[in-house]
């Protein structure tokens, strides 16, 4: 029973580890994240200096109002969960869409230049799919299915997705959590 848990002796397929951690293959993870990033920056852009978003939220309010109707059969609700058009109830009820407009122009402007840039990807990809998980979960297909899937793919990326970009001066420097570089490790 020793032998069953612990580490896995199953190596990972040559692609995959040609796609998620060698850096030559660094160039595809800019593609994906500069488009992914543009597409953040282009959807915040006009809902930064629209007052219904930054002001009053009535951009986000008549959304939510959109996604927790329910239409007479036989058409069917844009949230198809119960839990989730509950919280959004509560997000209305409460009075939350007056911060949570600012909060989603900002965020998306935020994980598009971090994208861009290549600093923090998979944390960058990470906030930027729970947005879009959001927007599906509330009826909004769009581009969110195929944004979501390349969110996921960064994520899983996050080694080399900003090796050519900030991210390979951040982890030369500082490291990781796990893994501090030269710029954290203790003078001895």
């Amino acid at each position: 029973m020793a032998k069953f848990f612990g580490q896995s002796e199953l190596q990972d397929a040559p692609i995959i580890k040609a796609l998620f951690s060698n850096t030559k293959l660094a160039w595809i993870w800019l593609i994906v994240r500069v488009y992914v990033g543009y597409q953040w920056v282009e959807a915040s852009l006009h809902k930064l200096s629209d007052p219904a978003w930054m002001k009053t939220g009535e951009a986000i309010r008549g959304y939510w109002l959109h996604a927790v109707s329910i239409p007479e059969a036989p058409a069917t609700p844009p949230i198809h969960y119960e839990w989730y058009r509950s919280f959004v109830q509560l997000l209305l009820d409460s009075g939350s869409h007056v911060w949570f407009g600012k909060l989603i122009a900002i965020g998306e402007l935020l994980v598009g230049i971090a994208l861009i840039i290549g600093l923090f990807v998979g944390l960058a990809a990470f906030f930027g799919g729970v947005m879009n998980m959001n927007f599906l979960l509330a009826g909004s297909n769009s581009s969110g299915p195929v944004l979501l899937l390349l969110e996921i793919l960064l994520m899983i990326a996050w080694k080399t997705a900003g090796h050519l970009g900030a991210n390979y001066f951040v982890h030369k420097f500082f490291g990781t959590f796990w893994q501090p570089g030269p710029g954290l490790r203790k003078k001895a």
